[in-house]
């Protein structure tokens, strides 16, 4: 972590299975996780629905063509 820190990046951890796990990469400085811990994987039409849900643009006005 401490290398992709210095260069600049964010770092991810994958395959996070358990609160042990996350809790130790918070400790060393993990910027982002994924993994079992979170959510299983889904079918393509599940995550589409999921993301249409919490990105949507709700509340801004929309632009007339």
């Amino acid at each position: 972590m401490n290398l992709g820190h210095a260069l600049g990046f964010t770092v991810t951890a994958e395959g996070i299975e358990n609160a042990t796990q996350l809790n130790e990469l918070r400790a060393l400085g993990c910027d982002l996780g994924q993994g079992y811990y979170f959510a299983r994987p889904q079918p393509a039409e599940v995550v589409r629905a999921l993301v249409h849900h919490r990105f949507r643009w709700s509340g801004r006005a929309e632009r007339s063509a």
